[in-house]
């Protein structure tokens, strides 16, 4: 609930969400996001980078519900970014480093990337695909996309194994109907 207000407050100075769904929040925004965690459990010491967060979406609610999970969010945005600085200070998220770069620049490995409508499959995969991690111990890393539509000529020549799920299998609302998680591995 301390996020929903955040958002709503900050939302009301800087366009962190569209302001005609504001009142959407919590199913569109927050719930959407924690679908990812209807899927895959963070371990303990799990590195997750959100690609092109945006709102915070959807790293700060996963943030929420991992708090022994570390979680990089990534934008490009500048005043986007200084808005999360803003949101995980004033709700002690020490599990959250937030950063204004382009994901492609950064030179690091993360056990997940996790992203929500940034870009079609192959640019995902193309642009941050090696930074996954592999090897043993690691056999469910991977790029966590949530998406929209149909998913089967988007995931054509990618290379990795891709997994789709309907979102309406976890959550009933109209909302998740045309929305699915996208679990690829390289």
């Amino acid at each position: 609930m301390q996020l929903h207000d955040e958002m709503k407050e900050w939302n009301s100075k800087i366009n962190l969400i569209s302001r005609k769904d504001e009142e959407n929040i919590f199913e569109r925004h927050i719930l959407h996001s924690l679908a990812i965690a209807k899927h895959m459990d963070f371990k303990p010491g799990a590195r997750i980078m959100d690609l092109g967060t945006g709102g915070g979406f959807p790293g700060l609610p996963l943030a929420i519900l991992f708090p022994f999970a570390d979680f990089l969010l990534v934008d490009s945005m500048a005043k986007k970014i200084n808005v999360l600085r803003e949101i995980t200070m004033s709700m002690q998220m020490i599990n959250v480093q937030v950063i204004c770069e382009r994901a492609e620049k950064i030179n690091e490995s993360f056990d997940f990337i996790v992203t929500r409508a940034t870009a079609p499959m192959p640019d995902l995969v193309k642009w941050v695909g090696r930074k996954v991690k592999t090897g043993k111990g690691n056999t469910s890393s991977g790029i966590l996309a949530l998406k929209g539509g149909d998913m089967e000529a988007e995931l054509k020549g990618i290379k990795g194994r891709a997994k789709v799920f309907p979102l309406n299998k976890w959550f009933k609302e109209e909302f998740f109907d045309t929305k699915v998680l996208v679990h690829w591995k390289p």
